[in-house]
């Protein structure tokens, strides 16, 4: 019966070793509902904003008369595009378009400023049709991840948990309860923290990310402490302390 006290207590010990985390720490939407449908943020579309850059190109029924409306770069942009003229949204929300000249389109939808510049050309082409694209959209991520950068996204929205993803998710240091991020609206910076161990993140307006967005990963207390010491130097104490302890308690009984 000793021995197997004795057998009993170092396997429980080394059990501990290796159990650091807990659910509840690492485990994210915990409490969502399977049976329920999450819908809070159907129909996202980002808003034009001032340093965003934008395709433009116009089409119709006779290519000849959109000439004037796609200028072509000679130095070029991006593959997809190369050849035609990007467009820059000023800090006031406005771009120069070729013969329409000043529109604002800061602040409005890539959808409604379709319809705005559709309603605008429509004065010079008959049934003009417009392919507006954001073609610097970025986000940023920070702090306890595996891959901190910026990254360009390639379509016109991104969730938090898909932008984690791009940079290899959280590490097991991350503090996936206080997410901060950081996002600019109408020129003023706004902070908000998201609980992603909880599903109402669904229904955050920062569940999808805007462009520009910067995303912040807090280290925990684990993190915070090794970090004074070195984490490789802070696990060997911890790990010769429970052999230590281990020693003294089987030499004790």
């Amino acid at each position: 019966m000793k021995f197997f006290f004795k057998k009993s207590l170092f396997l429980l010990l080394l059990v501990s070793l290796f159990s650091c985390g807990s659910r509840k720490e690492i485990v994210y939407v915990q409490d969502i509902d399977n049976d329920k449908s999450y819908e809070a943020t159907k129909g996202y579309e980002p808003k034009l904003q001032p340093d965003d850059l934008l395709s433009i190109i116009v089409s119709a029924e006779s290519p000849e008369v959109t000439v004037p409306f796609n200028i072509p770069d000679i130095q070029g942009n991006d593959a997809e595009n190369r050849g035609f003229k990007t467009y820059l949204v000023d800090n006031s929300g406005y771009i120069d378009f070729p013969v329409i000249g000043k529109m604002k389109l800061g602040g409005l939808t890539r959808s409604e400023a379709n319809v705005k510049l559709v309603a605008a050309i429509s004065a010079y082409i008959n049934k003009p049709t417009i392919n507006l694209r954001i073609i610097n959209y970025k986000i940023s991520i920070l702090g306890e991840v595996v891959r901190p950068n910026s990254y360009t996204i390639s379509g016109e929205r991104v969730t938090i948990l898909e932008a984690l993803s791009l940079a290899g998710d959280m590490t097991i240091y991350g503090k996936r309860e206080n997410v901060l991020v950081i996002r600019e609206i109408e020129g003023k910076k706004t902070y908000t923290r998201l609980d992603l161990t909880k599903s109402d993140i669904f229904e955050s307006p920062f569940y999808y990310l805007s462009q520009n967005d910067v995303v912040f990963v807090e280290q925990n207390k684990t993190r915070i402490n090794a970090s004074k010491i070195g984490t490789d130097t802070a696990t060997l104490i911890s790990a010769l302390s429970l052999l230590i302890a281990i020693t003294v308690i089987v030499i004790r009984n």
